[in-house]
């Protein structure tokens, strides 16, 4: 193993950023194919934009079937990494990668079959919107399969300690999308104008492009890829133990998702506009959401690999100085969400009705970033020990009281604002809970009581 993905040695603070750079820009790049998108389709209308919004909630739904394979590799490799065991993160790799494309073949089905009944359950009450909704969701799922896989390559490479590999092609793979969208979304040149289709079509030709680089850059990295027997009858107790791993975080992500189409219909109420702002106001906030998750990825694996070489001060430590950086960067979030709307919002859409309740929007969730933040490092952190219920315990149940928390405040005064409180609001209290959770957990650790924990933190200052 070389020394390049051995990050139980040396300086914390510099392996942390070493992987989670590469992450962050991996995560920015996922989120720019849905920014691209969303400003080419903007250039339709907000109807566009709330068509491909709605069809998106399926898509965002199978992320939750994603991270079941995506966080069970990643702390597999990562674990085994740690404990020096190539052929145990071989495992890993090969019966993750049998179960995600199961599992896409299978949702792939059931978005199809089912097409005009999903689209239907949000009550759109505009007939042009619900039928781009039904053509976006359609096309987008007969490439679904590489939509799925090319998180678990990246999984694979980040649990590995190799963060830039996904970095890199995962940006090419933009690089694609971004050419595609205006040609096919607007029909330049001798393309044909295919608006929602054109986005749908330029997503899945650059997902696949990605997935074969994935596959060619894989063949040649012997040390994780050989051996692979992907054609053999899986062992199921090795898809328990991925399952074990990566489920709870699937079912925050599948309940989280469901939870916001119940939101949807909430904010449905009002009209298209802000079911349009809302998803465009989601993707700026995930400036801050992807950067987030970057560095809860880089903590999983970084946590993970020293859990795995049994170096619990080096864990201890690594969560201290995440959650130090990253309430830095929610601190940074707020001012940006709060104070630079207006040329941010503009760039998706240009009406001015849209722009007023996408300010108001951002302005309220802006108030919870450092809480988002600091959320999803402790959830890299517990998910590096292999301990993936809590943040799914503290996500699913906040999640799920926004509904509540939605119909009593838009039902006041506040309105549709209503909704946007409750939404900040529970950010702000799974932030909360999770980290006490934590910090409650590794006092609780035999390793720290046996040693201060001031002790242990300011131990291996390396």
């Amino acid at each position: 193993m070389t020394s390049i993905n051995d990050i139980t040695d040396g300086n914390i603070f510099k392996a942390l950023f070493r992987l989670a750079l590469p992450i962050m820009g991996t995560s920015f790049v996922q989120m720019a194919y849905n920014l691209t998108d969303m400003i080419w389709v903007g250039r339709i209308g907000s109807r566009a934009v709330a068509a491909v919004g709605t069809a998106g909630f399926y898509i965002w739904l199978a992320a939750a079937f994603i991270l079941i394979s995506r966080i069970g590799v990643e702390v597999g490799v990562a674990q085994s990494v740690g404990k020096r065991d190539i052929n145990e993160a071989k495992l890993y790799i090969q019966h993750s990668i049998q179960l995600i494309v199961f599992m896409s073949f299978l949702y792939a089905l059931t978005l199809i079959t089912f097409r005009k009944s999903l689209i239907g359950f949000f009550d759109i009450g505009e007939q042009d919107v619900t039928d781009d909704a039904i053509t976006y969701l359609v096309i987008v799922s007969f490439g679904i399969v590489f939509y799925f896989i090319n998180p678990v390559f990246t999984a694979i490479f980040n649990g590995y300690g190799e963060s830039r590999i996904p970095f890199a092609i995962n940006s090419l793979g933009l690089i694609l999308n971004i050419v595609l969208d205006p040609l096919l979304i607007l029909g330049l040149g001798p393309f044909p104008r295919l608006e929602v289709a054109g986005a749908a079509l330029a997503t899945i030709i650059a997902q696949f492009c990605v997935t074969v680089i994935f596959i060619i850059k894989a063949r040649g990295t012997k040390e994780l890829f050989s051996d692979l027997n992907l054609f053999t009858p899986p062992d199921m107790s090795r898809i328990k133990s991925i399952v074990r791993l990566g489920f709870p975080a699937g079912l925050q992500s599948g309940m989280f998702t469901i939870f916001a189409m119940f939101i949807a219909r909430i904010i449905a109420q009002w009209g298209p506009i802000p079911i349009a702002v809302q998803k465009v106001g989601s993707q700026i906030e995930a400036l801050s959401w992807l950067t987030a998750s970057g560095f809860q990825t880089a903590m999983s694996t970084l946590v993970g690999q020293n859990y795995g070489a049994g170096k619990w001060p080096r864990v201890v430590k690594s969560y201290f100085i995440g959650i130090s950086v990253m309430s830095i960067i929610g601190l940074l979030a707020t001012v940006l969400l709060i104070f630079i709307l207006r040329p941010l919002f503009s760039l998706f859409i240009a009406e001015e009705e849209s722009i007023r309740y996408g300010i108001v929007y951002l302005r309220i969730v802006g108030l919870s970033q450092i809480f988002m933040c600091i959320e999803s490092t402790t959830a890299g952190a517990f998910n590096g020990l292999g301990k993936t219920i809590p943040p799914s315990v503290v996500g699913i149940t906040f999640n799920a009281l926004r509904i509540p928390a939605a119909l009593l405040l838009s039902s006041t005064a506040l309105g549709l604002n209503g909704v946007w409180w409750a939404i900040s609001m529970s950010s702000v209290c799974k932030g909360t809970v999770l980290t006490v959770w934590y910090l409650s957990y590794i006092a609780r650790h035999p390793e720290t009581k046996d040693n201060r924990l001031s002790n242990i933190i300011l131990e291996n200052k390396r």
